[in-house]
C-alpha cells in the first residue's frame, strides 16, 4: 500500500508543478520562429556570409573602375663616375654623391578587356543572388527545427497529462480494490498489482517530466537562450493543413531554395565560362598621370636634371600564345558547366521525389490519426466500464488492468501520430518553401 508520506509527496510535486507553470510566461510559435530568426547562430552566420557576397558585389571588383594612386621614392647614391666624352676629353670623378627623387599620380584604367568585366559582374550579381538563397534556405531549415522542437514541448506535456490521468484510473481502482479487500472481495494480490501499476505511473510522471526538461532545452538551444529559461507552450497541434499536389509540384520547382540555388551555381559556372573565353580576345588599358622626376649630383657635366608634367598612354594586349592555358581554362570551364547541369537535374529529380514521399507520409499519417482517434475513445471507454464493472465485483483485477494498458498505449500513439502528422505538414512546406 501507498504510505501516506508518498501520497504527500507526490501531491507537492504535482502542485509544485502547477503553480510554477502558472507563472510562466505563455510562448507561440510566432514568438519562438521572431526569436529565432533574431539569435539564432546560424541564421546569422548565413547573413554574414549574404552580406559578404553583397559587399563584393561592386563595379571595381569587377575590374569596371580605374585605379588611382600616388608614387613616390628617393635614392641617394655614392659612386666613382669615369666619363669619356665623344670630343675627346674624359673625367674622372672619384666619390660623386647623386640623389634621385620621383613623384606623381598615375591612372590605370582597362577600357576594353573581351567584354570580362561585364561578365564578372553579371557573376557578383549571380553571387550574391545564390548568398540570399542560402541565406533563405538555412532561416527555412531552422524555422522548421522550431516547428519540431516546438510541438515537441507540446506532445511532451501532452503525455504528461495523459499520465496524470492514468495515474487517476489508477487511483480509482487502488480504492475499489482496496474496499473489495476490505469486505473480503478481493485478495490482497490484486491490490499489490493495482498499488504497483500505481506507482509505475507515477514514476512514468517523473521520466516525462525529465523530458519535458529536454525539450525545453532543445527549443532553448535552436533560439540561442539560456538553456534554464521556462515558458508555456500552447496545450495542442494545429492540424488543419489540406495540401494540394498539384500546387505543390508546381511551387516546387519554382520555390525550392535548393533547386533555385543549384539554378544559380548553373548561372555562374556559364559566366565564369564567358570570363575564360574573354582570354583569347585583346585588352586596352589606358594610362595617365603626373609625374616629376629630379636628379642632383655632386659632380659631372649635368649637375640637376628636373622633368615635371602630365603623361598620357595606353597599352594594347593581344593575345597570341598562351601555352594552351587559355584552352585549358575553357575546357575545365565546359565541364563545370555540365556538372552543374547534371547535379541541378539530379536535384529536381530527388527533390520531386521527396515532395510525393512527403505527401505519402502526410496522408498516411492523416488516416492513422483518424483511425487511432476512434480507437482512443473506444479504450477510454472500456477503461471507464471496466472500473464500473470492478467495483461492482463484475470483473478481475487484470481486466482493469489490460485495460488500463490499452488506453495508456492508445494515448502515446495518438499523440505520436498527432506529431508525426505536424512534422509531415512541416516538410512539405519547406520542401515549398512556404513556412
Amino acid at each position: 500500500m501507498i504510505t501516506n508520506h508518498l501520497k504527500i509527496n507526490v501531491l507537492l510535486f504535482f502542485t509544485c508543478s502547477i503553480l510554477a507553470v502558472s507563472a510562466q510566461q505563455k510562448l507561440s510559435l510566432a514568438d519562438a520562429m521572431g526569436i529565432a530568426l533574431k539569435n539564432n547562430y546560424d541564421i546569422r552566420l548565413a547573413q554574414n556570409d549574404a552580406d559578404i557576397s553583397r559587399i563584393n558585389n561592386t563595379l571595381g571588383n569587377a575590374g569596371m573602375l580605374p585605379a588611382v594612386q600616388l608614387i613616390g621614392s628617393v635614392n641617394r647614391a655614392l659612386n666613382n663616375v669615369n666619363q669619356q666624352l665623344s670630343s675627346g676629353p674624359s673625367n674622372f670623378y672619384p666619390s660623386q654623391n647623386s640623389s634621385t627623387l620621383n613623384a606623381g599620380a598615375e591612372l590605370s584604367w582597362t577600357l576594353f578587356d573581351g567584354g570580362k568585366m561585364f561578365v564578372t559582374k553579371s557573376k557578383l550579381d549571380e553571387i550574391q543572388r545564390l548568398g540570399d538563397l542560402q541565406f533563405r534556405a538555412k532561416v527555412l531549415q531552422t524555422q522548421a527545427e522550431v516547428i519540431a522542437a516546438y510541438y515537441n514541448v507540446v506532445s511532451q506535456k501532452q503525455q504528461l497529462i495523459s499520465i496524470n490521468e492514468v495515474i487517476n484510473y489508477n487511483r480509482d481502482r487502488v480504492k475499489i480494490i482496496q474496499t473489495g479487500f476490505d469486505h473480503g472481495y478481493y485478495i490482497k494480490s490484486d491490490l499489490f498489482q493495482a498499488q504497483i501499476d500505481l506507482n509505475v505511473a507515477l514514476e512514468n510522471a517523473i521520466n516525462q517530466k525529465f523530458a519535458i526538461q529536454l525539450a525545453l532545452r532543445n527549443l532553448n538551444l535552436l533560439l540561442a537562450q539560456p538553456t534554464d529559461v521556462n515558458f508555456e507552450v500552447d496545450d495542442s497541434i494545429p492540424l488543419n493543413y489540406n495540401p494540394n499536389r498539384d500546387k505543390l509540384t508546381h511551387q516546387l520547382l519554382t520555390n525550392n531554395t535548393d533547386i533555385l540555388s543549384l539554378q544559380k551555381q548553373k548561372e555562374i559556372a556559364l559566366l565564369v565560362l564567358k570570363e575564360n573565353e574573354s582570354l583569347y580576345l585583346p585588352k586596352l588599358n589606358f594610362n595617365a598621370g603626373y609625374i616629376y622626376n629630379k636628379n642632383i649630383s655632386s659632380q659631372g657635366s649635368v649637375l640637376q636634371n628636373q622633368s615635371f608634367g602630365p603623361e598620357l598612354g595606353g597599352t594594347l594586349t593581344i593575345p597570341l600564345y598562351s601555352a594552351g592555358e587559355n584552352k585549358r581554362k575553357v575546357a575545365g570551364a565546359k565541364i563545370q558547366l555540365q556538372s552543374a547541369d547534371f547535379q541541378l537535374k539530379n536535384l529536381q529529380l530527388q527533390t520531386t521525389t521527396a515532395l510525393e514521399n512527403a505527401l505519402t507520409d502526410f496522408e498516411n499519417q492523416r488516416e492513422l490519426l483518424h483511425i487511432e482517434q476512434q480507437n482512443h475513445q473506444l479504450t477510454k471507454q472500456n477503461l471507464e466500464i471496466s472500473l464500473n464493472r470492478l467495483a461492482q465485483g463484475q470483473t478481475t483485477s487484470i481486466e482493469v488492468h489490460l485495460a488500463q494498458e490499452s488506453f495508456a498505449q492508445s494515448v502515446t500513439r495518438l499523440i505520436n501520430f498527432e506529431y508525426n502528422l505536424k512534422m509531415a505538414e512541416t516538410n512539405i512546406r519547406r520542401l515549398v518553401a512556404e513556412m
